[in-house]
């Protein structure tokens, strides 16, 4: 933990100015946490409001040696933004502006703070779209969507975020700013150092311009929901979906315990006597999509679906995915705790990694709600408990371990889009080799030589 002097901490007041700091008890408590169970509270909270503010902010870290967390909404789930040396936590929250949206070239330019959703919403009057959408698109920031890489259920056919990054403005450790990539969707000019940033969970550097490619938003789009009694034959049904050369715009999976939840606190209408559910939607021109969900129909019927709900509209189409977005707040009620945790199979073994989990849950006694991206085999765990129960606790930590582990025997990795954080640091020498290690530490050395970039994660 670095102490920081009153002398010091004024001359980083004084790059913002006072109404865009604080050092508040209430406020370094709300900064020093995220939704992972580690807590840690900074010395000072900053907002800057410009790429010169943080150029700034950075350069007297560097020369004082201070610490900095990056910082958006915190919906990330592995612990990423806890300011675990404390220091300064930088919120780019206030850096919000949407700076270029180049229509005729499907280009948008954004600060880092700037909300997926107001950024989806933005786009999408002028006939585009920006496909990344994790779950919580309507708080999460786009900095933070590209500091860890974020995904969504939309993955199966349009791709991560690091899919339509094409340039980047970072400040680095010790205040110098770097510009990468461009406005080309084509660009091959040395190193990819947009992608070297793009899920590197603010240790290497601070984001504040992104530059990204656009797509034309679908004519229709339709949604399917079928139900089964067996999570094995929906998990094979997936599959069977895949196998078809089908690439719907989302494949999406629930199991008993998280539709039950969901239908007790939303209540959609949904059918809790199932074992599983699964979230079919489709995207496209009127007539591919018409005759893509009939081929999907015919596929869940021979892999014993026992209901099939085509949504007739827009509104029940979006209703449909309130069950899928309402999955976190909905287990965050039943339990004091819920940790989120995110491993990826090949599809092939999504069947068996579902099985395991189930079996895990059992030995362990702790209740665990699979909810799935389940055409890219990215399976989310959700772990339920109380913290304050330390045998609880104890049987989390073991239940986590085997999750992970049977994940890697599988042939997959410890994380498909949450990242590592604290929250998986320890595990990563199962997944890299030494050599894996040593480069990652060497690159963070290069460009963070006094770690003081969200020092405490991965890259250590």
């Amino acid at each position: 933990m670095i102490y920081m002097e009153r002398r010091v901490k004024k001359l980083f007041i004084s790059i913002v100015g006072d109404s865009r700091a604080s050092d508040q008890p209430e406020d370094l408590a709300v900064y020093g946490m995220d939704p992972h169970l580690e807590e840690k509270r900074p010395d000072l909270v900053l907002f800057p409001i410009s790429t010169d503010e943080v150029s700034r902010i950075l350069r007297l870290a560097f020369q004082e040696k201070i610490p900095v967390t990056p910082r958006g909404s915190g919906t990330n789930l592995a612990g990423e933004v806890v300011p675990i040396r404390g220091g300064i936590v930088m919120s780019l929250t206030k850096m919000n502006r949407i700076l270029d949206l180049d229509i005729k070239n499907s280009l948008v330019r954004v600060e880092p703070g700037v909300l997926n959703y107001d950024l989806q919403m933005a786009v999408e009057e002028h006939g585009l779209m920006y496909p990344p959408d994790p779950s919580s698109w309507k708080i999460a920031t786009m900095g933070g969507t590209v500091a860890t890489n974020a995904g969504g259920p939309r993955t199966l056919k349009y791709g991560v975020t690091r899919d339509y990054l094409l340039g980047l403005t970072v400040i680095l450790a010790n205040g110098n700013v770097l510009k990468t990539g461009g406005s080309t969707l084509k660009n091959v000019t040395g190193y990819d150092l947009t992608r070297l940033f793009c899920g590197s969970e603010g240790t290497l550097g601070v984001m504040t311009e992104i530059t990204a490619r656009l797509v034309p938003k679908p004519e229709h789009r339709n949604t399917l929901v079928a139900d089964f009694v067996s999570l094995a034959d929906s998990s094979q049904a997936v599959i069977a979906i895949k196998k078809a050369g089908i690439v719907p715009a989302a494949l999406e999976l629930m199991d008993n315990a998280v539709i039950k939840l969901v239908e007790t606190h939303a209540k959609l209408g949904l059918s809790t006597d199932v074992a599983a559910m699964l979230l079919v939607e489709v995207d496209g021109c009127r007539e591919a999509v018409s005759a893509e969900i009939d081929r999907i129909e015919s596929i869940l019927k021979e892999h014993h679906v026992v209901r099939l709900n085509r949504s007739k509209s827009l509104e029940e189409a979006e209703s449909l995915w309130t069950a899928r977005r309402s999955a976190f707040s909905a287990m965050a009620r039943q339990r004091p705790n819920v940790l989120i945790e995110d491993v990826t199979v090949p599809v092939s073994q999504l069947t068996t990694m579902i099985q395991k989990v189930g079996v895990i849950a059992q030995d362990t006694k702790v209740e665990i709600g699979i909810v799935a991206h389940a055409g890219d085999g990215n399976l989310h765990p959700f772990i339920m408990f109380d913290h304050e129960n330390k045998g609880e606790v104890s049987r989390v930590e073991k239940a986590i371990d085997r999750i992970f582990r049977e994940a890697l025997s599988l042939g997959g990795t410890l994380s498909g889009e949450n990242g590592i954080g604290l929250a998986k640091k320890k595990f990563l020498s199962l997944e890299l080799d030494e050599v894996a290690l040593k480069v990652t530490r060497d690159l963070k050395k290069a460009l963070d030589p006094d770690n003081i970039l969200n020092p405490g994660k991965f890259a250590e």
